[in-house]
């Protein structure tokens, strides 16, 4: 019998990285419509904005540093759509291209390239964002009006008092927000896709979303425990991290029990944040948090193994 040696891994996935890019870009794509159908074409514009100036910088970076251009890979792609998703569609075009190029240059290109960021890119532009600018990360548009506001259905949480939509509007996406976070309905949806198609696994979505769904029915502020919990998993972004953001592969753990801790420390921190953080929504820094501890995660998590056997001291 012969037998065969190589080098690890020994078990390998058929998935190739532009797959998995087109599968993400795929399932944003229901969440999008709704988006662009709600708040208009300059909704639009934003996206394809932070997409286009995404892929420019990284094929210009590619250039400068003179290495093999990573475009065909997609990622260049899914980071720009999902940094334009997570922003309101009358954010100025010039920081929407600033937060795109920062998301390639400095979270992505600097820490060594697809793979080796610490923290989600489109994230941390984000983040940034809000914080060099957070007058222009803020206005949003009522359906159906060309009036400017600020009260989103979180910021009608933080009184704290029930959102002025009905549930069922926050479930559809009739109401105000971010371009990418209003329909969860459209979001279960692509979530779903990716499950489907094993792009992401099932642990982190499901204990982010059930650690806030428990956390908000104890802890509840109005009359009904119910509505307001359910509220809390139907508004701000939640939906949109949960299935694409937390799950992003660099960033978060890789074993099965690490994967179930990181999703409930998301969503702790989640709740604490938007119970009593500066912001109504914690999501950003919550996942960016859990982002640096999830090495830490990995380390104290992973599997046994047998065989091993130790040094003579």
């Amino acid at each position: 019998m012969r037998l065969f040696t190589d080098s690890s891994p020994h078990i390998r996935s058929t998935h190739s990285t532009s797959r998995i890019m087109l599968d993400v870009a795929v399932a944003l794509l229901p969440a999008l419509a709704v988006g662009i159908l709600i708040l208009g074409l300059r909704a639009l514009w934003v996206v394809l904005l932070c997409l286009g100036t995404a892929v420019v910088t990284e094929g210009l970076c590619s250039a400068v540093l003179l290495r093999r251009s990573s475009l065909r890979d997609g990622s260049a792609i899914v980071t720009g759509l999902l940094l334009g998703m997570t922003l309101p569609h009358t954010v100025p075009f010039w920081l929407a291209a600033a937060g795109s190029a920062f998301a390639i240059v400095i979270s992505k290109v600097l820490c060594g390239g697809l793979g080796q960021n610490v923290f989600n890119p489109a994230l941390s532009a984000r983040a940034l964002m809000v914080l060099l600018c957070p007058s222009g990360m803020v206005a949003y548009f009522a359906p159906g009006s060309d009036i400017v506001t600020a009260a989103t259905p979180l910021h009608h949480m933080v009184r704290p008092e029930l959102p002025a939509e009905s549930l069922w509007d926050l479930f559809v996406g009739r109401c105000s927000g971010s371009i990418g976070e209003l329909s969860t309905l459209a979001l279960l949806l692509g979530g779903g896709y990716l499950m489907w198609r094993k792009v992401i696994s099932w642990r982190i979505p499901t204990a982010f979303l059930g650690t806030v769904a428990v956390l908000t029915l104890l802890f509840y502020k109005t009359e009904d425990s119910l509505l307001w919990a359910a509220c809390q998993l139907c508004s701000g972004g939640l939906m949109l991290a949960a299935f694409f953001m937390a799950t992003d592969y660099a960033s978060s753990p890789v074993t099965p029990k690490g994967q179930l801790l990181y999703g409930v420390g998301c969503g702790i921190l989640t709740v604490l944040l938007r119970y009593h953080g500066l912001f109504p929504e914690g999501i950003t820094y919550a996942i960016l948090l859990m982002n640096a501890a999830a090495w830490w995660i990995d380390r104290h998590t992973a599997p046994r193994r047998f065989g091993d056997v130790k040094e003579a001291t």
